[in-house]
């Protein structure tokens, strides 16, 4: 399966996360099926434009976890899309891309992945929650209709 989505992305559509955040996670702690062994962890984030506003970079360190990940992120000018890209430290691996843009407040990113070696389609959900607050939702899925909920991130702003 594949996502035909509409060209609604904007160049300054991820603008709203450049700075610096507080993070509240929720994880599952294995994505096994019917699994619902959750986990909480904070960790901070900084986000900072790029190339115009055309791509951007984030570094998130869970230091209560020992580790770190770094997000770019790229827009397309003819596609309208954004591609977002992931890299942890505890692999070094570079996770294949999600695409796709926002509607409002609202930004919905498919792509393909493996997660424990089975193929799952991975969507990412981002909300824009006022100008100090965020939030980013991550859910798998097998046949790319039903969405299982892995991880969420519940983001706010540091003062300064």
């Amino acid at each position: 399966m594949s996502y035909t989505l509409d060209r609604t992305g904007q160049p300054d559509d991820f603008d709203f996360l450049h700075g610096r955040w507080q993070v509240s996670n929720r994880s599952l702690a294995t994505r096994e099926p019917g699994s619902d062994d959750w986990k909480e962890f904070p960790a901070t984030m900084a986000c900072e434009p790029r190339l115009g506003g055309i791509a951007n970079v984030d570094q998130i360190d869970f230091t209560t976890q020992g580790w770190s990940g770094l997000t770019l992120r790229t827009f397309d000018t003819a596609k309208r899309q954004w591609s977002i890209y992931w890299v942890s430290s505890r692999t070094g691996l570079l996770y294949p891309p999600v695409h796709g843009g926002f509607s409002g407040d609202r930004g919905e990113f498919y792509g393909q992945d493996e997660d424990n070696g089975r193929k799952v389609f991975v969507r990412f959900v981002w909300q824009r929650l006022g100008p100090d607050a965020a939030q980013w939702d991550q859910a798998f899925s097998s046949d790319g209709e039903a969405w299982v909920p892995n991880w969420t991130m519940r983001m706010k702003r540091q003062p300064g």
